[in-house]
């Protein structure tokens, strides 16, 4: 196997990071990740809740269902009630099938969910996409899907909610608003403060790009394992040990032991 070129220079790096958007999904989860004021400030415009406390906030979180079919989730959030939160960010139509907020929204349940705990007490739920187009094409702002009693005006309250944001929206208000936001890559442009200034940490901090400046370079270490995933493979079967395996083609050794347990599953 050849040794690994670099894929992406520093200069490509930082000007991929000038023209992000909080719609990119890399740095949304950067800006987003533990910081508590801004997701705040888009669960309580989404969601029309100005009294909203969110108490946690993870980005990347990874939840798994029995048969090990993990996702991970952009931002998950809990409230000062416990009420639970996931946040994605979705570009393509695909990504926001109805299917998979019905996925994301049961793997919230099954995680979230104590043992022992009464079906009543269960924890009410959010799944919320926000979509790069306005993928009903009905020109609302928020399409909030509710499970209904056919025939009936009576909601059938379970407790999981799914919130659908339509990018494309760009009326006067709240939402259309925070939709200009996501689609802004310079921070002295977005109306929001709290965007404004964790973007601008990110892409103009010298702390803040060299975090995000690393994080892209794990980025592409991850996409050249996963390219070469079986070369690798190979190599552990012939007995390389995995500590050389990464430092002839400068990549985590995390990650080549990782590959080598997969070899015995």
């Amino acid at each position: 196997m050849k040794k690994k070129q670099p894929i992406i220079s520093r200069e490509e790096i930082l000007e991929q990071i000038r023209n992000f958007r909080l719609m990119d999904d890399e740095f949304m989860t950067k800006v987003f990740d533990e910081n508590i004021p801004c997701t705040q400030l888009v669960l309580r415009i989404i969601l029309d809740k100005p009294d909203l406390i969110v108490k946690e906030v993870h980005a990347q979180y990874p939840l798994a269902n029995l048969r090990r079919r993990s996702v991970r989730l952009d931002v998950f959030a809990v409230d000062s009630e416990g009420k639970a939160y996931n946040i994605e960010v979705q570009r393509k139509d695909a990504g926001a099938d109805a299917r998979r907020a019905r996925y994301n929204s049961s793997l919230l349940d099954a995680n979230i969910t104590e043992a022992g705990r009464k079906f009543e007490n269960l924890t009410e739920t959010y799944v919320i996409f926000i979509t790069e187009r306005d993928i009903f094409g009905a020109g609302q702002a928020v399409y909030e899907i509710e499970r209904m009693i056919r025939g009936t005006d009576i909601c059938f309250d379970d407790g999981a909610h799914i919130r659908y944001v339509n990018g494309e929206y760009r009326g006067d208000t709240p939402v259309g608003r925070l939709m200009h936001d996501f689609f802004c890559t310079k921070p002295d442009e977005m109306q929001y403060s709290e965007l404004a200034e964790r973007t601008r940490y990110f892409k103009e901090d010298e702390e803040g790009v060299n975090s995000m400046s690393s994080g892209m370079e794990k980025l592409m270490d991850r996409y050249y394992l996963e390219r070469n995933k079986e070369g690798i493979k190979e190599l552990l079967r012939n007995g390389v040990a995995p500590n050389l395996i990464a430092k002839a083609l400068k990549i985590s050794i995390a990650d080549v032991e990782a590959l080598a347990r997969t070899l015995h599953e």
